[in-house]
């Protein structure tokens, strides 16, 4: 199974502001950017709790469309803002929920939210990240990375930049990278 990160980050690697709010990314918004092609090559999202909680106030579930969400959470959580049986909830170690994915058959997962990306990271799972930086420094927020328990080794893939500003990366891990 691939599991892959796409995200926008502040050009000092914020995901978002203190108090979760995504105003700074708007700035990155005035041009496509592979988001709409990433996401019709995955056939899940896996996203955090927190995460998750910003894109149904915000509005966004509906950028997913058709594809299964699962959100993970330890505490109880209320689907009911959510329609057509397309959200659901689960808890585990990072290897235990990829295991739960192949076992229903996904290929490519898509992996949302800071703390989510930082636990499969951690856990050697993800194996590519596209990263897009908006020019815009926040100077504190959620950071994209924590601490790791060792060096990742990251293969460039590619790096576009874009009219508005954006400079877009994407790296391989792992089996991912080319040998």
């Amino acid at each position: 199974m691939k599991l892959s990160v796409f995200c926008g980050v502040s050009v000092d690697g914020f995901l978002a502001r203190p108090d979760d709010t995504l105003d700074f990314l708007e700035t990155g918004e005035q041009e496509p950017h592979g988001f709409k092609e990433f996401l019709a090559s995955v056939d899940v999202v896996v996203i955090g709790r927190r995460t998750f909680d910003v894109v149904l106030k915000l509005g966004h579930l509906a950028l997913y469309g058709e594809k299964r969400v699962i959100v993970l959470s330890h505490r109880p959580l209320d689907l009911s803002p959510t329609t057509g049986g397309l959200v659901e909830q689960t808890s585990g170690k990072p290897t235990e929920i990829v295991a739960q994915l192949e076992s229903r058959g996904c290929k490519h997962a898509y992996i949302d939210g800071g703390i989510t990306i930082q636990g499969f990271l951690g856990a050697g799972l993800i194996d590519r990240l596209v990263i897009t930086r908006v020019p815009v420094l926040i100077g504190a927020g959620i950071p994209l990375f924590g601490h790791l328990p060792s060096d990742i080794k990251l293969h460039h893939a590619g790096t576009r930049s874009y009219n508005g500003g954006l400079v877009q990366s994407e790296y391989e891990i792992g089996s991912a990278a080319p040998q």
